[in-house]
């Protein structure tokens, strides 16, 4: 994994120190629990009794069922960058299905919206201009006529499933960007603390009825400038099996 990748660097602290432990030791969830920085245990996924769904054993133990592997080695970082949310997705997850009587056959729109963020969501703090271009899907005007506006941007790639991909990226992954410009006056830089400065901003901002709605867009990542060699070149961007128009109403 190189660490030195630039959706990776919000995650290399503590990550690479956990990653090399975990292989050292041969077991993930020893590893993480080392730490200390999360405000769950992580065990092994044979502690998941059977038919107990997933986020409701966690929500009623503080115990993350963990697979040794990637995935959920992100997940476990999401859980110390990001404990306030990572609490109050799990919170809501455990309260839908509590209400549902169980998992039963289909999640419904909420769960369904949960599961999409915890799996592939991205956050974006960027000049108003690149949030329109965004939610109109105008790729061109996006990555090429406001290219400089990058600069004054962050983005941040929180689904767990996402980051996983982009171990060995390709050009088509892509994330669900959260319709919710992440305010300037929240610190954009990781600092020094391990918990993330967008994460208390963040948790309050989940409410059920509006994550109901899919709050969505859709971003093709390797497409931020800056991310990937080959977006310098304009032509990189006319891929409408990746850079999808908008749908005509």
């Amino acid at each position: 994994m190189d660490w030195s990748e630039p959706w990776l660097t919000p995650w290399r602290q503590p990550g690479e120190a956990i990653a090399a432990n975990a292989q050292a030791r041969g077991d993930l969830p020893a590893a993480l629990n080392a730490a200390g920085l999360a405000p769950v245990r992580f065990v092994p996924q044979a502690e998941l009794p059977e038919g107990v769904a997933y986020e409701a054993h966690i929500f009623a133990t503080g115990g993350v069922p963990t697979r040794e592997g990637l995935h959920d080695f992100f997940n476990a970082l999401c859980w110390m960058r990001f404990p306030a949310t990572k609490l109050r997705l799990n919170r809501l997850q455990a309260q839908a299905i509590a209400a549902a009587g169980g998992v039963g056959a289909r999640r419904g729109p909420l769960r369904d919206a949960l599961t999409l963020f915890d799996e592939n969501a991205a956050l974006l703090q960027a000049p108003e201009p690149l949030w329109q271009a965004l939610l109109a899907r105008d790729w061109q005007r996006l990555f090429v006529e406001l290219r400089p506006l990058w600069a004054q941007s962050t983005l941040l790639l929180f689904g767990h499933a996402l980051t996983e991909k982009l171990v060995a990226p390709y050009k088509s992954i892509t994330a669900h960007v959260l319709r919710l410009p992440v305010p300037t006056d929240v610190p954009a830089g990781a600092g020094a603390a391990t918990v993330h400065p967008w994460d208390d901003w963040l948790a309050g901002q989940l409410t059920p009825d509006w994550l109901a709605t899919k709050p969505y867009a859709p971003l093709p990542v390797l497409g931020r400038p800056g991310w990937w060699p080959a977006n310098e070149d304009p032509v990189f961007y006319a891929d409408a099996q990746v850079f999808r128009p908008a749908r005509m109403p």
